[in-house]
């Protein structure tokens, strides 16, 4: 790394024919002076984000979050474009490396990076505007009031013109403008402009963007073998007739963590000791594990230390070896027990109590492997004094931390990069995975690829918990709802969302929640919690409108206008007006209710989770005996869409994903081991079986971006189940829908 001042940086410009470098933060701080350069090539500097102009008017604009298929290399340009009023057609995107002080967070999760950068990268093109326009002025010895812009050209009204370009130089010794003034929504040229996606063509045509792409001289290529089941541990192992195998370079057990290794949040493990086997290809080394001679033992209950968000505490992981059979006896039996008050508003107890009749249904669903396209990879080059690892990876910035502390390196000798993902889905933010290649690394000395097979990563962890809930309504003798309570609990966490809709609706309302620890591991999956609290809460709320003798959407609706109007409680987190936008939109296009659309066998579902509001019509068809879902309409609100293209696609992989969830995800235990090992008995949806349409429409407005990778995933399940009552008149309570054998839950 190279350490330049502004002089040495303006003279290196100006030798190599001008330019312009700005750099921004995640936390929307325009940074100026002293720059940290990595390398000058040209006449560039790598810094935190940056917005760099060539003479030639090519601009190319760096991406601070990883990207693992939601288009940020698209939209997250077309934000900085915007507001530097620049012509899109000149536009290069390019994934930045990670350095989470320059460039914040850098963090692909919770929906988070169109709405975490959405001020930032305006501001960052703000500014370089108006230090172009300054430029200008100066040259041209006219006030700067009087220059505009438009496609990377300035103007004056004198007749004089210039590129961005050719004034970048200039503008590089202005001053970086603090205070910004960013354009209205209703000025936007390029963000709402549907857009083609920045990295199509080299996807498509298989250019090297993906980690199990990376490659360097002399890198050897490793595997692991872990524990046959959860709750076990390498009791001992002979490795000698794996080390005869060509290509093997060494064969030998690690830790993970060392015994009095304190975790962070993310730091999850499934078994902290296991067998490393390294080769010089990777046929060679899968070969070789097969002739491992190891022997497992139980682990005993396990102590961890995790310092996590409500500080420093000891986590027992009990020791038992897990059956599905017998998972779901537990929660039955603690579904029974007093549970952990969530929320309570008015007095539901006396309302059942009093209540002229009483709905109740109980939902299931199991552990989701989380599946990414791409198995699990990451390369780690770790010597004496510094270390290089790079993979795909949705937290960086999370990684580093743990990488420092068992490779005992500072976080400033570790250099980070980043790969584009193939899927990620919550599975990727968890580093284990980048912990062991780095300490295979440091045990050979040598630059090493670790590489899961796809049985590595499905019966290696990290899961969807196994969840269910019991929800119960009260009605009085006109068939009014006078008391609502849910009560749910999982494998190893409780799925309640208190505050969430028809909280608020309800005078007197009820929230529970229960968990039963386990040696499973799990971990965020694509809207964590939301993906079961959608499904069972939708599918009861349907079953409620029946029995209440309502439409399903005019229940909703009918419930979210008392929530606008006369809201019960305060800690509401969803906004009742909003909510109700996406449902009159989905009526509306949809057709719901129309006498054309009488004989369809339709569901709907609408939810609320991660700061956006969704919802689906789903039209099913039976052929073959079986079910299909044969089209979708969907409605977003997720604020300013910035892609209409890649929003669209986004909400289309959702529904197809959620489709093929509710109808045949399933994770089971035996003995503590996983059942399912690949896709040959761990059934996805397959081309056939997906929509032949699935029409995306958003409600328009002006609001600041919010989530939405993950909001559209979760009301699919509930949509689902309730068309498949239409279709079949049998009501679906467990999930996978179409491995359940339908019966009455009255």
């Amino acid at each position: 790394m190279k350490n330049i001042d502004r002089r040495s940086f303006l003279k290196s410009s100006a030798l190599t024919g001008g330019g312009l470098m700005l750099s921004f933060s995640g936390f929307a701080k325009i940074l100026s002076g002293k720059e940290e350069v990595l390398n000058l090539p040209e006449q560039w500097a790598e810094l935190a984000g940056y917005i760099k102009i060539t003479p030639d008017n090519v601009i190319k604009i760096i991406v601070p979050n990883p990207e693992f298929g939601q288009n940020v290399m698209t939209s997250l340009p077309m934000m900085v474009a915007e507001e530097l009023d620049c012509d899109w057609k000149n536009v290069v995107a390019e994934m930045g490396t990670h350095d989470n002080i320059k460039y914040g967070p850098q963090f692909t999760g919770g929906s988070n990076s169109v709405k975490m950068y959405w001020k930032p990268l305006r501001n960052a093109g703000a500014a370089a505007r108006q230090m172009l326009m300054e430029a200008a002025a100066q040259t041209w010895g006219v006030p700067v009031t009087e220059i505009t812009t438009k496609n990377g050209v300035l103007s004056h009204s004198s007749g004089k013109t210039a590129k961005y370009g050719e004034m970048a130089s200039k503008a590089a010794t202005i001053a970086v403008p603090k205070d910004v003034k960013l354009k209205s929504p209703k000025d936007f040229t390029i963000v709402r402009k549907p857009t083609k996606n920045t990295e199509g063509t080299k996807v498509v045509t298989g250019k090297p963007l993906f980690g199990m792409d990376y490659r360097v001289d002399g890198m050897l290529i490793a595997m692991i073998q872990h524990p046959p089941a959860f709750g076990m541990k390498l009791k001992s192992f002979d490795a000698t007739a794996a080390k005869k195998m060509p290509g093997i370079k060494d064969i030998f057990s690690f830790k993970l963590y060392d015994d009095d290794f304190v975790q962070a949040g993310f730091d999850t493990r499934t078994f902290n000791e296991m067998i490393a086997i390294v080769g010089k290809s990777t046929w060679e080394v899968m070969n070789a594990r097969k002739k491992l001679n190891a022997q497992w033992e139980a682990a005993g209950d396990v102590k961890d230390i995790v310092n996590g968000r409500g500080g420093k505490k000891e986590v027992v992981v009990p020791a038992r070896l897990e059956t599905t059979s017998k998972q779901l006896e537990m929660m039955a039996e603690f579904a029974q027990k007093p549970a952990q008050q969530l929320r309570k508003d008015g007095d539901p107890e006396t309302a059942f109590k009093n209540a002229a009749q009483i709905i109740e249904r109980t939902y299931n669903a199991p552990f989701l492997a989380h599946n990414c396209m791409e198995p699990m990879n990451f390369f780690a080059h770790v010597q004496e004094d510094k270390a290089l690892v790079a993979g795909p990876m949705q937290a960086p910035s999370w990684i580093e931390p743990t990488l420092s502390k068992i490779l005992n390196l500072p976080a400033d000798k570790i250099e980070i990069q980043m790969t584009r993902m193939g899927g990620g889905f919550g599975r990727r933010a968890y580093g284990s995975y980048a912990y062991e290649a780095a300490r295979i690394s440091q045990r050979l000395k040598a630059p090493i690829k670790l590489i899961y097979t796809r049985e590595d990563d499905m019966t290696y962890g990290i899961y969807r918990p196994m969840y269910t809930a019991t929800y119960r309504a009260a009605l009085d003798a006109n068939k009014n709802l006078i008391a609502f309570h849910v009560k749910g609990g999982g494998i190893p966490e409780n799925p309640v969302h208190a505050n969430r809709f028809p909280a608020g609706a309800v005078d007197n309302y009820l929230a529970e929640g229960w968990e039963i620890p386990s040696n499973v591991t799990i971990g965020a999956f694509r809207a964590p919690r939301s993906n079961f609290n959608a499904a069972a809460e939708q599918s009861f709320l349907d079953e409620l409108a029946e029995a209440m003798g309502k439409d399903p959407i005019e229940l909703r609706l009918e419930l979210l206008k008392r929530a606008k109007e006369n809201p019960v409680g305060k800690n509401n987190d969803y906004d009742a007006g909003r909510y109700m936008g996406v449902l009159e939109l989905l009526k509306e296009k949809s057709g719901w209710g129309k006498p054309e659309n009488a004989g369809k066998k339709r569901g709907v579902a609408a939810y609320f989770c991660h700061a956006s509001y969704a919802g689906h019509v789903v039209d099913m068809v039976v052929r073959d005996g079986q079910p299909y879902v044969e089209s979708v309409t969907s409605a977003v609100d997720c604020g300013v869409v910035v892609n209409p293209d890649a929003a669209r696609n986004m909400v289309q992989g959702a529904v197809v994903d959620g489709i093929g969830n509710s109808f045949y995800g399933a994770l089971t235990h035996k003995d503590g081991a996983i059942e399912q090992s690949n896709f040959h008995n761990y059934r996805m949806i397959r081309h056939s079986e997906a929509p032949k349409k699935v029409d995306v429409y958003f409600v328009e407005n002006d609001i600041d971006p919010t989530g939405l990778g993950e909001p559209p995933f979760p009301p699919v399940f509930g949509a689902v189940a309730n068309a498949l009552f239409k279709t079949t008149g049998k009501r679906y309570y467990n999930q996978p829908f179409l491995s359940e054998q339908p019966k009455n839950n009255s």
